[in-house]
């Protein structure tokens, strides 16, 4: 009746729009926002009564208590759908069980767990539409609210509608989750008198006049504080303003329900305790899965006091609202508090992270199982995506650990765990928390203060010192020494791996000769203590030219296990793959952990993984969708205050705009990032931008300044120590030196990569090789030689950009030596793909070089009937031999959706057979 009321009083506006949102035709979601006591859940009732007997109607409710565990709310939402629908496949069904640590396996992205979400949804409204009520949205898990508003975004053609109501007076992710809102205001003086003389007609004037005062539009409260006001309390306040005494309706609502709660006798408010403290329903028609929260029993004294309702769908006594259960909590003492807790634990024996949840908050006293409960829990947490959680578990480990060892071990852990959370400032507090004897920094000091000095500002030459000082101090120290470090619990093992670690990326960064000569004689002396992984690490990130052959190999068995791997060691081996041109393999595995890091985990990992999303992307071709994930990662990086990932960031939006001929910005950017790396010594960045004024200066046409760039990079002939950019620009400068007339350093330089071995480290090294021996030999047969190795290699396909700059090369030597008609396929299909990139200057090349071989202007363009820029990347790849599977994968594709593509591209070919592909797209080249 209350809820009846609430909603029929002064809501004509939100019952039309309520009204219309139920009887649409398409799915949508809408967000109920407005403070306490306003009116929500009442709202949510009438929703509810308006759905048709068609319905199918679920609840749900957010509670704290389940905010930190991942996914919680999304489970509590879906349960009971997924037992009912055996349609979904086992594949959907095995992300659900992953989601919710129902078995393992690599946690979802947001993407991933959303598509499938919406899948479930599907199959369930094939009989009938589906309602999906959330009250107190405020209290979901992160990562929850980040599925709901995929879904919530997706929904038009499903029929689901998905109403959600939150605090205003709450932050949560649902403020950014673009949903449409309807604000829900207090009532207006006229509404709030008519709602208390429905409710309470026989109300003497001065208490109706307090109640109008103290409610301040709150329907709750006009509901709830008549019967609390005695005639003396509203004689003392009858001359209160609205609010008087700083107190708002939730405030005096909490006085209310606190009255009635300590008339209750001792068994029925602990039972209370221990519902509100594991999250039990704060209101009629929650969703609350079978053996997943406590059950309260024998509370019939509570529901009597109205602090209690009965869920009309499953019978469970439910809390009346969120401010009943936060006043039992704030009721209690805490010594009454911990034993519920302890119970709790209890009952969730067999839940690792809900279980450790309740054991840590039922504890004083140090206790070794409960830290290690904590541990296990923090470990879970971590690869789940949930790193933050994770350090304020590991820091309550620490607290709870019988031993100082154990103790400084966890809190370095928590602190390590922290600077790749992007939370550094609480990283340095943790170990100020646990000085080192003596005044003496212990490693987890110096990897964090490490960290803070390269990602913050850049700082390698001190972070090299730093951490290259504490592994010689770790290797000549005998473990169990005074000069051994006593947080170093587990033995030296991950302490060093993580020093190692770092030092490797800090030396990465130098790239200098110098610093990384000491690395590898540090490293060496460890002899069989560095880790296997570490080893790829400072092969691959080091020097390709020299260390990169066998690498893909190395990387590609290590990530047969990447579901065991934490996000930090992903994003490394991913550093590794794309050092030696095999990145696109495990962009999937990328794509998954990004969405799921920058929000809860390991936050400078995720910018990493952007990074890495965005050169793949730029490797492919796909150059629209890396300008939005560079935009991403700067914005990421800029608000992170991480100042060296930003620079990286703009120097990789440097070079994606020098390569599309939009040559200011990318003179721009160059110049950010060279004036802030150079003096910094991180050669790292001042080799991209040197690569952005090469590629800016070439897609301009200047082959005489491409040729400085390039040779500040490498000189010709050979290739710097150490500089990652000197082998991904050997075609740059080989054809800037070509073009200038410099043929003699263009081709030592050709045959310089052909000795040093750059075609067995990897496929994009392979192509470029091939076609700069190609455009530098003044052999006829030889040219045609290396430029068919180059144009016929499956892996060209997956680098379009290196592969049309080889066909141009080719097209205009063949003019010039075949004649135009042999040179038009060649130069057509080039000028194809650069006017698909948008690659201005390459394709303005490309074009002219066709107009000279006969093609009249403006016939350069694809024809209508041509093929999409996917299709001719599927068909390409097609043609070379590759099947239906091994296409997916490079293009992120499943095997069915490339024959579809199959399907649609052999009719506009002409042709019938994979075995025509080939020549059918050269026929293509010729028709332009």
């Amino acid at each position: 009746m209350e809820s009846l009321i609430q909603t029929m009083v002064d809501r004509n506006d939100e019952r039309e729009r309520l009204s219309a949102f139920v009887t649409a035709a398409e799915g949508r979601a809408l967000v109920l926002r407005g403070e306490t006591g306003v009116g929500k859940s009442a709202l949510l009732d009438h929703v509810a009564g308006l759905a048709t007997p068609g319905h199918e109607v679920i609840r749900a409710a957010g509670v704290e208590a389940e905010s930190e565990l991942p996914h919680a709310g999304l489970h509590q939402l879906l349960h009971p759908l997924l037992p009912r629908l055996p349609g979904l496949g086992e594949g959907r069904r095995a992300v659900f069980d992953v989601a919710f640590g129902l078995c393992e396996g690599r946690t979802p992205s947001v993407m991933s767990l959303g598509i499938a979400v919406l899948d479930l949804l599907a199959l369930a409204t094939e009989e009938r539409p589906l309602l999906l009520l959330l009250d107190d949205g405020q209290w979901l898990d992160a990562s929850s609210i980040e599925v709901c508003g995929f879904v919530g975004r997706r929904l038009t053609g499903v029929p689901v509608k998905m109403l959600i109501a939150v605090r205003s007076d709450v932050g949560s992710r649902f403020d950014t989750a673009a949903l449409p809102e309807l604000p829900v205001a207090a009532l207006s003086g006229e509404a709030a008198e008519r709602l208390l003389d429905a409710r309470h007609p026989r109300l003497d004037p001065r208490t109706r006049r307090v109640v109008l005062n103290q409610s301040m539009g709150n329907p709750l409260a006009l509901l709830e504080l008549p019967s609390h006001l005695g005639g003396d309390h509203a004689r003392r306040t009858a001359g209160e303003p609205p609010g008087a005494g700083g107190l708002l309706p939730s405030r005096r609502l909490q006085h209310v329900y606190g009255v009635r709660i300590e008339r209750l006798g001792a068994t029925v408010r602990e039972e209370l305790l221990r519902g509100a403290l594991d999250g039990a329903g704060a209101g009629p028609g929650g969703n609350r899965p079978a053996g997943a929260r406590y059950r309260m029993r024998g509370t019939d004294e509570a529901v009597a006091a109205g602090l209690l309702d009965t869920d009309p769908l499953t019978g469970e006594v439910v809390f009346r609202h969120p401010l009943v259960r936060s006043t039992v909590v704030g009721l209690a003492t805490p010594d009454q508090r911990r034993a519920a807790h302890a119970h709790l634990a209890r009952v969730h024996r067999d839940d690792v992270e809900r279980r450790a949840y309740h054991l840590a908050a039922s504890q004083v006293d140090p206790d070794e199982e409960v830290a290690a409960a904590l541990e296990a829990a923090a470990g879970s947490a971590t690869r789940r995506g949930g790193a933050v959680t994770a350090v304020a578990w590991l820091t309550r480990a620490a607290e709870l650990s019988e031993n100082p060892a154990d103790r400084s071990r966890r809190l370095g852990d928590a602190a390590f765990i922290a600077g790749h959370a992007a939370l550094l400032d609480q990283a340095r507090e943790l170990l100020r928390a646990d000085p080192a004897p003596g005044g003496a920094d212990s490693p987890a000091t110096v990897v964090t203060s490490a960290y803070a000095a390269l990602y913050e500002d850049g700082d390698v030459r001190w972070a090299h010192r730093r951490v290259a000082a504490a592994i010689e101090d770790l290797r000549q120290a005998p473990h169990g020494s005074p000069r051994a470090d006593p947080r170093d619990g587990r033995g030296s093992a991950e302490t060093l791996a993580r020093l190692v670690n770092l030092l490797l990326a800090i030396s990465q960064y130098a790239s200098d000769a110098t610093l990384w000569d000491r690395t590898g004689r540090l490293l060496d002396s460890l002899g069989d203590r560095v880790d296997p992984r570490s080893a790829i690490y400072r092969d691959a990130w080091s020097d390709v030219v020299r260390y990169g052959t066998g690498v893909h190999e190395r990387v590609e068995r290590a990530f047969t296990d990447v579901q065991g791997l934490e996000p930090w060691d992903v994003s490394r081996l991913a550093v590794a793959a794309y050092h030696v041109d095999t990145l696109s393999r495990y962009r999937p595995h990328l794509r998954r952990a990004v969405d799921r890091e920058v929000e809860t985990g390991a936050v400078a990992n995720g910018m990493t993984m952007l990074h890495l999303i965005m050169l793949d992307q730029l490797a492919a071709g796909e150059w629209d969708e890396a300008e939005r994930t560079g935009q991403r990662a700067l914005e990421l990086t800029t608000s992170c205050g991480y100042a060296l990932f930003a620079h990286h960031t703009r120097a990789y939006l440097g070079l994606l705009s020098a390569l599309r001929g939009r040559v200011e910005r990318a003179r721009e950017l160059q110049a950010v990032t060279d004036a802030w790396a150079r003096p910094r010594g991180v050669g790292f960045l001042t080799q991209i931008a040197d690569a952005v004024g090469t590629a800016a200066a070439l897609s301009e046409g200047d082959y005489e300044a491409a040729y400085l760039h390039a040779i500040g990079i490498t000189p010709p002939g050979s290739f710097e120590r150490y500089a990652h950019q000197a082998s991904r620009t050997l075609l740059d400068l080989v054809e800037a030196a070509v073009r200038t007339g410099r043929l003699e350093q263009a081709r030592r330089h050709a045959l310089a990569a052909l000795d040093a071995g750059l075609p067995g480290v990897s496929p994009r090294l392979a192509l470029i090789t091939y076609g700069a021996l190609a455009m530098t030999t003044v052999d006829e047969k030889e040219a045609e030689d290396m430029y068919g190795r180059a144009e016929a290699d499956p892996a060209g396909a997956g680098f379009p950009f290196e592969l049309a700059r080889i066909r141009l090369a080719h097209g205009v030597r063949r003019r010039h030596t075949r004649g135009p008609g042999a040179a038009r396929p060649l130069l057509a299909r080039a000028a194809e793909t650069f006017e698909r990139l948008g690659a201005a200057g390459w394709a303005g090349r490309a074009r002219a070089e066709l107009r000279a071989s006969g093609v009249p202007a403006g016939s350069a363009s694809p024809h209508p009937t041509a093929l999409t820029w996917q299709e001719r990347r599927i068909a390409d790849l097609a043609a070379a031999g590759l099947t239906n599977k091994e296409i997916g994968e490079r293009m992120h594709l499943s095997p069915r959706t490339v024959g579809s593509h199959l399907y649609r591209i052999f009719p506009k070919l002409g042709v019938t057979s994979r075995a025509a592909l080939r020549d059918a797209l050269g026929r293509l080249g010729d028709a332009l």
